[in-house]
């Protein structure tokens, strides 16, 4: 029985972002989903577990990027690394890591300026990402839009495990948390460790 599904199951499925189901569509890679009444792509799952993205041809780079907010969780980037390499090589990809420690609301990382300057450069073929939120907590779709608008496939790996509405406002606040609290710790005032102590406060409560 054939099974259609909107844009972002599809995309889920495949381990894409939506805006890669899209230029495959204007490339000619996959066929036109079907519409509802009111113009909203229907994919069908059948037909999509027929492609393999990271078989797709091309001549420019795959970067795989990983990041950790802080150096506490440097092990965690070690695991990161570790399963994009393995990810990158089990599919004969020649690839290059990028690796950022910082928030995910700094847009000023290193390596995250370098992977966007280098998208914008017209060099990268293909971004492989553990997790969505490992490129930023905010923000992005607008690398994603990036992406698109310079051919560049988003890989995904986990997209299957992303987290739930409650799960990434709860992650969101506290790194606002964490953000501030770290801006405010070198102050002496009183008055600031209040806000501090507050805030932390906050993060427990909406923490699942």
């Amino acid at each position: 029985m054939t099974r259609l599904v909107p844009i972002g199951v599809a995309a889920q499925e495949l381990g894409v972002h939506p805006m890669t189901l899209r230029r495959w569509e204007a490339e000619g890679r996959i066929d036109p989903p079907m519409r509802t009444q009111g113009g909203r792509r229907r994919y069908d799952l059948s037909k999509l577990r027929a492609i393999a993205p990271h078989k797709a041809p091309s001549t420019r780079t795959t970067i795989a990027y990983a990041r950790v907010s802080t150096n506490g969780q440097k092990d965690d980037l070690v695991r990161q690394v570790a399963l994009l390499e393995s990810y990158c090589a089990a599919n004969g990809w020649t690839y290059e890591i990028l690796t950022d420690v910082g928030s995910g609301l700094n847009y000023q990382k290193r390596g995250l300026r370098q992977l966007i300057n280098r998208i914008c450069s017209g060099e990268v073929g293909r971004l492989v990402l553990s997790h969505k939120e490992r490129l930023l907590r905010l923000g992005s779709e607008l690398v994603f839009s990036l992406c698109e608008h310079f051919g560049v496939e988003v890989i995904i790996i986990n997209a299957s495990e992303d987290s739930t509405f409650e799960e990434d406002l709860a992650n969101d606040v506290i790194e606002i948390v964490t953000v501030f609290s770290a801006r405010l710790y070198g102050s002496r005032s009183d008055k600031n460790k209040q806000v501090m102590e507050r805030l932390q406060e906050i993060a427990k409560e909406v923490s699942p």
